[in-house]
């Protein structure tokens, strides 16, 4: 469906471009916003770099296994299917991790081992299980702290003060996240025709 609406737009756009007879605008913006894709993958190069490799450091240093315990208390009640010591918890932990130091690259693949790790735990079965929905809605809204990349994009465009986004982005990511959490325990409780289970 996504793939038919950025085609959809991409035709109506050059349609029209073309009507008004400024075809040449379609390619001139294609080739911008190529050039310009490139250049700032090329500066998150460096700040992406920087992150994981604090994060490895951090995790070498024993900072992500403290932190994992710290946070395994609110993990064991937020999945309680899970077994404490399960791949499943500690893929879930780093993924959590990776996000709330915005480092939303660093966390895709811990999430997609949760994942993996979570569908072992549901038996190959095709319906999510509660795990797979309370992850999916803790790692889609989780709060962050230290927003890393869109600091270097910030950067990469040149602002005057990269950094002003934090405040903003740990109020509404806690905010998010705290709605997130918030509906996925009350339909967990709920059945689907809002009956008590």
């Amino acid at each position: 469906m996504l793939n038919f609406i950025w085609l959809l737009l991409l035709a109506s756009g050059i349609v029209i471009a073309g009507i008004n007879g400024n075809i040449e605008v379609v390619t001139e913006a294609a080739l911008s916003a190529a050039q310009g894709a490139v250049k700032v993958c090329f500066d998150l190069i460096g700040v992406m770099a920087l992150w994981l490799g604090i994060m490895k450091i951090a995790e070498e240093g024993g900072l992500i296994t403290a932190l994992a315990k710290l946070v395994r208390p609110i993990m064991v009640r937020l999945f309680p299917s899970i077994p404490a010591e399960h791949p499943a918890m500690g893929a879930i932990i780093l993924n959590i991790s990776a996000n709330v130091l915005g480092l939303g690259n660093a966390a895709t693949p811990m999430g997609m081992k949760a994942m993996q790790e979570l569908q072992l735990l549901n038996q190959g079965s095709e319906e999510a299980s509660e795990a797979m929905c309370t992850f999916l809605a803790l790692n889609t809204s989780c709060i962050t702290l230290i927003p890393a990349t869109i600091i270097g994009v910030r950067l990469s465009y040149g602002s005057s003060n990269p950094t002003e986004i934090v405040g903003p982005c740990i109020f509404a990511t806690a905010a998010a996240m705290i709605i997130a959490m918030t509906l996925d325990w009350w339909f967990r409780k709920k059945s689907r025709w809002g009956v008590n289970k």
